[in-house]
């Protein structure tokens, strides 16, 4: 059969079109009216005043010219007066002092200068603005204090200050009852004290309120409004924890770590139902956590971490399902006792664990490799015994695994290349015996790795530079033998290695100093530190934040003495020159070994600050520091530290000291030589 295609004219649907047609063109024509509306000249006038005070070195505003609304940077006009009523100019790089005529802006509803570098006072003139809605000239460098002119701003729903640390003195009396529309009240990172005003606890409207990071004191008082948000944080609040009841239903986020806070965990803190974020960190909590203390399935992230908590850790701490349930539970640097409860291997969606610094007893539980979300585990510093076990591999996404200083035993499992994500593998100060596995190899993101004080042995496989990502290597106090590596400064990232207190013995190879770029570039992109120390140091600290949304994120700060530690073991021959050629290289120990021959210049160690070569067979007199030295000074130079370290300033002091030694004596000895070949001429001619 042929099929034809028949066009068919029907000339209503045609006229239909065409009314659609202009119709359309018409809303296009309104539209693009709307969008090129003029800025009011009055208001276009003030906006210049501004503009002509502020120092705008990236020409943020160069496009404030012309009339057109939609084409000046940061400005909303109203569309049929051409009115300003929306300026946000956040993290544009301005600076300067804030015009007044900027007050003139009478249908202004929402302002916001936050992320610049305006340093003056909070402009008087902004109580001018009884249009405004919102208010946010957070992270500047404004001072003072917050003016009482700003009670003016009755229709205020926003007032966000946070991060001018040089804003301060009590907190205004007036916030209180200015506006009863304020939901939002941020004031953190500031320098406000005294206490909170009365006012400010009955405020009906007020939904989130962010005081952290200042010095406000006094007794913490509850609060008798539905809030979302609290934040109390890092002040220097006093008395007991509120039950908060009015926030029942309300409240998600709950901080008031690092203040005084005294007392026990009341049980009402449980009944916040909506609460997903709880921190009472660095305080003065104490008793033990009552079992009816039992939060929601809600609640994402507990925070008990540094307070006087104790009793066993308790059985059951939330509720939890099979898609929600605590994310984060920190309950490290307090005073828990007895074994790990087995509930908490049934928080499914746990990610970060942090049980460390307590008195924990007993073994790990192996159900722990139930817990497969889990990213972070830190036990450390507890007594915990037993072997690690090997249902741990079940935790297939673990970045940091920490459980040094506890006492347990048994092997490295093979199995653990696994966990093939590990950043951070800490084991050090247990009673870990045999080999480091071959197949721990495959662990190839690993960064921070501590084997140290056990009682591991056996020789070591080139098959540990897999770990190419490696900034922190320590073995040491172990019975690891054979040679020296010659792999060991092969690692790009690496900062320190010590295998000091083992029986490793040959030479220590030359010729690949120069890969490590932290060995080798001194104090570049360093991070910065404490004032240095005659032994090594190493702080490690982890942290996990977790956002509204369940999202993690992982972090650690390494803070290590760049430095190199081979002492206490059999090496011999000759120190390689390269090794006195790191330029970044701040400690180094050799000393409690067999090494000989000359010891190398130290003119290109420019960041050493500590050096230890005593307990060797060293000889020579090649240049240290600018000076010719033996042997004995080298050593006595060493032996004048208690710990055997002596840092660059002390060694060459110790070298002018021993330099003007030697040449009394060499003066004295000829003295006296003369003096006897005089007597003997005497006798002789007598």
């Amino acid at each position: 059969m042929d099929m034809k295609w028949v066009s068919v004219v029907c000339p209503w649907k045609t006229l239909k079109l065409l009314h659609a047609l202009l119709l359309f063109l018409l809303i296009l024509l309104r539209s693009d009216c709307c969008l090129c509306v003029d800025v009011d000249p009055e208001d276009k006038a003030s906006l210049l005043l501004f503009k002509s005070l502020v120092q705008d070195p990236d020409q943020s505003l160069s496009s404030w010219v012309g009339s057109n609304c939609t084409t000046w940077t940061g400005l909303s006009c109203d569309n049929r007066t051409g009115r300003v009523v929306s300026i946000s100019l956040t993290n544009v790089n301005l600076s300067g002092r804030i015009h007044p005529n900027l007050c003139t802006l009478s249908f202004l509803e929402y302002l916001n200068l936050s992320h610049n570098f305006f340093k003056c006072p909070i402009p008087l003139c902004f109580g001018n603005l009884t249009s405004l809605k919102a208010i946010d000239l957070s992270q500047n460098r404004f001072y003072g204090v917050v003016p009482d002119t700003l009670m003016g701003l009755t229709n205020l729903k926003e007032l966000v200050l946070t991060g001018n640390q040089d804003l301060g003195g009590p907190i205004p009396w007036w916030l209180g009852n200015f506006s009863t529309n304020l939901e939002k009240l941020h004031l953190s990172l500031n320098s406000f004290r005294g206490e909170i005003p009365e006012s400010l606890l009955s405020l009906r409207s007020l939904k989130y309120l962010d005081l952290g990071n200042n010095y406000l004191s006094g007794n913490l008082h509850d609060f008798h409004q539905s809030l979302v948000v609290l934040n109390l944080g890092s002040n220097r609040f006093s008395g007991t924890l509120p039950c908060l009841s009015a926030s029942t239903q309300s409240i998600n986020i709950l901080n008031i770590a690092n203040n005084g806070i005294q007392g026990g965990i009341p049980t009402c803190i449980a009944s916040l139902q909506a609460l997903t974020h709880l921190n009472l960190s660095f305080n003065h909590l104490s008793y033990g956590i009552s079992p009816r203390l039992v939060f929601s399935e809600k609640l994402l992230v507990l925070d008990l971490s540094n307070n006087d908590l104790s009793g066993p850790l308790p059985r059951k701490i939330a509720e939890t399902t099979e898609k929600s349930g605590l994310v984060l539970l920190d309950l490290s640097h307090n005073h828990f006792f007895g074994e790990i409860p087995l509930r908490i291997m049934e928080l499914k969606s746990l990610q970060a664990l942090f049980l460390s610094h307590n008195l924990l007893t007993g073994e790990i539980p192996a159900r722990i490799g139930n817990l497969t979300y889990l990213q972070v585990i830190d036990l450390s510093h507890n007594l915990l015994s037993g072997s690690i076990p090997l249902n741990i591999v079940g935790c297939f996404q673990l970045l940091a695994l920490i459980l040094d200083n506890n006492n347990l035993s048994g092997e490295i499992h093979p199995e653990l290349d696994a966990l093939d994500s590990l950043k951070i593998l800490d084991i050090s100060n247990n009673k870990i015996s045999g080999e480091i596995p071959l197949t721990l190899a495959g662990c190839k993101s690993l960064e921070f790795v501590d084997f140290s004080s056990n009682n591991l042995s056996g020789m070591l496989n080139d098959a540990i530079t897999k770990w190419s990502n490696l900034r922190f290597l320590n073995l040491s106090q172990n019975r690891f033998n054979g040679n020296l590596p010659n792999w060991l400064f092969t690692f790009e990232a690496i900062q320190m290695v010590d295998f000091s207190g083992n029986k490793f013995s040959g030479f220590i190879a030359d010729g690949n100093f120069n890969i490590s770029l932290t060995f080798n570039q001194g104090d570049i992109g360093r991070m910065a530190r404490k004032p240095f120390v005659a032994t090594p140091n190493v702080n490690i600290k982890v942290s996990m934040v977790i956002s509204d949304s369940n999202e993690s994120s992982f972090n650690y700060y390494l803070s290590s003495t760049v430095g190199i530690d081979l002492s206490n073991n059999l090496l011999h021959g000759e120190i390689p020159d390269g090794l006195f050629g790191l330029e970044g290289l701040e400690y180094l120990n050799l000393s409690h070994n067999f090494l000989d021959g000359q010891v190398p210049g130290l003119e290109k160690m420019r960041s050493l600050e500590a050096l230890d070569l005593s307990h060797n067979s060293l000889s020579g007199n090649k240049g240290i520091g600018g000076f010719k030295v033996h042997l004995l000074e080298i050593q006595t130079c060493a032996w004048r530290t208690p710990v055997e370290v002596v840092t660059q300033q002390a060694f060459r002091q110790c070298l002018l000291e021993q330099e003007t030694t030697f040449s009394r004596l060499k003066f004295k000895a000829m003295f006296v030589l003369v003096r006897t070949l005089i007597l003997y001429i005497l006798i002789a001619l007598f």
